[in-house]
């Protein structure tokens, strides 16, 4: 299989992830704890698996290759494999830090609705979801102990 067609796989295992994700933040009692567990946890699980797999096969394509520069890293990236174990890489971690974002929202009482963006963020921009998310937090705990609402958004 190719680089390229590895790459259409990972990105739909990774949106199914999602979708299994957003779906348990919604769903009752033990559908909650499945759904959650497979699209953060089962999931990021399978593309690390691939991650792993693309790493393992592709590591000696590239010479000059590296961590240690800017230009190594580029090197890397210039073979399509390392690139395809790059982007699996990001995939398999924002899914994970959004599970994670899930289970601090589901354990802080915070609004499910609000804390869309930061899921669709750390989807589309990993880290500036995560930023988000604590700031919302932030905000969250902040109003809860001004009103004594507690952690209700």
């Amino acid at each position: 299989m190719t680089p390229s067609t590895w790459f259409s796989l990972a990105n739909a295992v990774a949106l199914l992830g999602w979708l299994l994700l957003l779906a348990g933040l919604w769903a009752p009692g033990a559908w909650r704890r499945r759904l959650l567990r497979a699209g953060g946890r089962v999931v990021p699980l399978l593309l690390a698996t691939g991650y792993a797999a693309a790493m393992v096969r592709h590591w000696g394509a590239a010479p000059d290759g590296g961590f240690g520069s800017l230009a190594q890293v580029a090197a890397l990236f210039s073979v399509p494999g390392l690139l395809l174990a790059g982007w699996v890489h990001y995939l398999a971690f924002d899914l994970f830090v959004g599970r994670w974002i899930a289970d601090d929202t589901l354990a802080r009482g915070m609004s499910r609705l609000a804390v869309l963006p930061c899921l669709a963020l750390t989807f589309l921009a990993g880290p500036v979801g995560l930023l988000l998310h604590f700031g919302l937090r932030s905000w969250s705990g902040r109003r809860g102990r001004d009103t004594g609402a507690g952690h209700a958004v």
